[in-house]
């Protein structure tokens, strides 16, 4: 039997390009801003197949592609997304 760990949502994760932005809202649920250039992209997505439950586990997991990151720097970068 697996150790179960208690995750509480939600998680913030960046990667060290400071490129993309993720606001991890549940196991199958993420938001996303993207910064290309001068532009900030925000978008969210719902796990529906099998690769993005795989993509969205290696975020919680934050290892290799991902640093972890606070709230403040997540909704700092989402509000300039918003304009």
């Amino acid at each position: 039997m697996e150790n179960q760990v208690d995750i509480h949502f939600p998680l913030y994760r960046k990667y060290p390009n400071n490129k993309s932005y993720f606001k991890v809202l549940s196991v199958d649920a993420f938001e996303e801003v993207q910064v290309i250039g001068k532009n900030y992209v925000l978008s969210e997505l719902k796990a529906k197949i099998l690769p993005e439950r795989n993509l969205i586990h290696d975020i919680i997991a934050a290892e290799g592609h991902w640093v972890e990151i606070e709230a403040e720097e997540f909704e700092k970068v989402k509000k300039i997304a918003l304009g």
